[in-house]
């Protein structure tokens, strides 16, 4: 069975830095694209950033396009989302998915970690 196990969240303030990671175990890690989904209270899950397999290529929803930048290191079956200058609609409890379908556009993940929550202060 495939674990996903999601870490990284934090408070911190508007402008500041943090880095989410996704310690992938119990599958091949090369067999799926991966990426980050949020979500926001009272709101809808929402797509942030998906990683292809070999991370060959990578794609951001419009909103972090520029701030965020997902990767992945296949030695470590882990992935990482680097968040730069945070805003408050940032704050979200942040979810990894693993998808061994390679459709970054479309992604629908088959596996999910658990989240971590991310707080960003004004």
């Amino acid at each position: 069975q495939v674990q996903l196990v999601d870490s990284g969240g934090g408070l911190v303030q508007a402008g500041d830095s943090l880095r989410l990671s996704c310690a992938v175990s119990g599958g091949s890690f090369g067999n799926f694209a991966m990426a980050w989904f949020r979500q926001a209270p009272g709101k809808e899950r929402e797509f942030v950033a998906a990683i292809s397999r070999r991370a060959f290529s990578t794609y951001y929803a419009d909103s972090v396009k520029g701030r965020f930048a997902i990767s992945r290191d296949t030695a470590k079956n882990m992935v990482y989302l680097q968040m730069n200058s945070l805003k408050p609609e940032d704050t979200a409890l942040y979810y990894c998915g693993a998808d061994p379908a390679n459709n970054l556009v479309r992604f629908s993940p088959k596996y999910w970690g658990q989240g971590t929550q991310v707080t960003v202060s004004s």
